[in-house]
C-alpha cells in the first residue's frame, strides 16, 4: 500500500516522503497513529500546497533576514566595562546582554544562541560578531568595548 507520511518513521522514511508498505502495518499502526495517509489523487494535491505554502514561507523569512543583515553591518552597540589598572578588562560581554541592547535600542530581535563567533568579547575594542539570521543569511555586528 502507498502512503504519504506525515512524521518522521524511523526505517521507514521522512516527512512528506511517499512509501510503499504492506498493507496491515499502514491500517494498524501508520494511519491510526497518525503517522501516514493513504496516497490518492486528493492527499497528493494538499502534500503539494503545503509544499508550496512551506516554499513560500521559507523564502519571505529568507527575504527578511536579508534586511535584518543590512540593518546589523551598520549598528555598532557600545558597552562599558570595568578594567584593571593594567587595563584588562574584567569579565566578557555575554551573548544575551548583547541580545538584549540589539532589542532595547534597535528594536531588532535576535535569538541569543544564533550569535555564532567563537570569539568572546573580552577586550576593550571593537569585535566584529556573526549571527546565523536565518539558513545560510549571517549578518555581521560590531561591539565596542570601552572603559567605565
Amino acid at each position: 500500500m502507498r502512503v504519504i507520511l506525515l512524521k518522521d518513521v524511523k526505517g521507514i522514511g521522512k516527512k512528506d516522503q511517499t512509501v510503499n508498505v504492506k498493507d496491515g502495518y499502514a491500517t494498524n499502526y501508520l494511519i491510526p497513529h497518525g503517522l501516514a495517509v493513504i496516497e490518492s489523487k486528493g492527499s497528493i494535491e494538499v502534500l503539494k500546497e503545503q509544499q508550496a505554502d512551506k516554499a513560500a514561507k521559507d523564502a519571505q523569512d529568507k527575504k527578511e533576514a536579508e534586511e535584518v543583515a543590512l540593518k546589523l553591518k551598520d549598528i555598532v552597540l557600545e558597552f562599558k566595562a570595568n578594567c584593571g589598572a593594567d587595563g584588562k578588562m574584567f569579565g566578557t560581554i555575554s551573548n544575551k546582554q548583547i541580545e538584549q541592547e540589539l532589542k532595547d535600542k534597535h528594536n531588532i530581535v535576535i535569538d541569543k544562541r544564533r550569535i555564532i563567533s567563537k570569539v568572546a568579547v573580552d577586550r576593550l575594542g571593537y569585535t566584529k560578531l556573526d549571527i546565523e539570521l536565518y539558513k545560510g543569511v549571517i549578518g555581521q555586528i560590531t561591539v565596542h568595548v570601552s572603559q567605565k
